[in-house]
């Protein structure tokens, strides 16, 4: 650990030097704001962490982190100016830039998917969905996710039945609607699990999906152009927050709880360990180019986006952080 707190030191200090126009008299910190992509949960552990420890003050940025109203407000709020960045789930970045938003990955959040499809215990393998009820939310993600789970399995994604649920996964186990439900299986399946409901999770990326990074660090083109240290500071301060919510878990659950009091502690410690047990926060802030190769294949494939994402032009290439000052913590 004592290495882990120098490296990001160092990377917090060269951070914060750009961010102060290098050997210019430090000035008052750079305002941004930061908005989520939902409400705060244990996937944003490492950003309240930051928050809480002062990585992002001693980067000289004032970073306002909020909520969104609706899962959408991200693009358009980043187009307007209103942010200068956000949390995006990747399929929702592929198809806002597919809409012509000048969005861009800056750094990974999570570096596995998060998407499953949860069944009860008495279907034994995805293929065995065929002829069963399975709730969707509606978002395209959800069918692709299905299709590519039942698929890999040799089942035939058309045989299965299809209902739109919202997000109401938990609800609709509990109610008997469904026999399975596209959701996350760190939130609905932890969920699902505390409640001793019998399911079984088959994660997308045992069944088809390659290892992408399920949410994402972005920014627009335009901030990274015009202030390109402020953007260095916030991914090297977020980079220090992920280092302590796989290494000090428990300090970086009492940050999110210290920032949202509403939550329930167990429930984000369930959450939370989820997470690390599957190593979701393992190499904090550097994007995989292979796999982001092979996702931007299986996004188009399961019709996601009509067109293979450009993954050199949407997310920002290792060499062109470190240009920045940007160095990654490691063990």
């Amino acid at each position: 650990m004592k290495r882990v707190v120098a490296l990001l030191a160092a990377a917090l200090a060269a951070a914060a030097l750009a961010a102060c126009g290098g050997g210019a008299e430090p000035g008052a910190p750079k305002r941004a704001t930061l908005v989520l992509d939902f409400q705060p949960n244990a996937v944003h552990a490492g950003i309240y962490a930051a928050l809480q420890e002062g990585y992002y003050e001693d980067a000289g940025v004032d970073l306002d982190v909020q909520q969104p109203s609706s899962s959408t407000d991200a693009p358009k709020l980043l187009e307007a100016g209103r942010v200068q960045f956000a949390i995006l789930d990747i399929h929702d970045l592929a198809i806002a830039r597919e809409h012509g938003f000048d969005v861009v990955g800056v750094a990974p959040i999570v570096q596995r998917p998060l998407a499953s499809v949860i069944a009860r215990e008495t279907v034994g393998r995805p293929r065995d969905l065929e002829g069963h009820t399975v709730g969707v939310t509606g978002l395209p993600s959800d069918d692709a996710v299905l299709d590519s789970v039942v698929a890999a399995d040799g089942g035939d994604p058309e045989e299965v039945h299809r209902v739109t649920i919202g997000f109401n996964a938990v609800a609709s186990f509990a109610a008997g609607r469904v026999d399975a439900a596209t959701a996350f299986w760190n939130a609905e399946g932890v969920t699902l699990k505390r409640q001793e409901v019998a399911t079984q999770t088959f994660r997308v990326d045992d069944y088809g999906a390659p290892r992408y990074p399920e949410l994402v660090l972005v920014t627009t083109e335009a901030i990274l152009h015009d202030d390109p240290n402020l953007v260095g500071a916030v991914v090297a301060a977020t980079r220090g927050g992920y280092v302590i919510a796989e290494h000090r878990p428990a300090e970086a659950l009492d940050d999110l709880l210290a920032a949202d009091a509403s939550l329930d502690r167990a429930d984000q410690e369930a959450q939370l360990d989820a997470l690390n047990a599957a190593g979701a926060f393992d190499d904090p802030g550097e994007f995989d180019r292979t796999v982001l190769s092979a996702w931007s294949r299986w996004e188009v494939r399961h019709g996601i986006v009509n067109e293979p994402p450009d993954v050199n032009r949407m997310f920002v290439p290792a060499d062109r952080l470190k240009a920045l000052g940007v160095q990654a913590p490691s063990d």
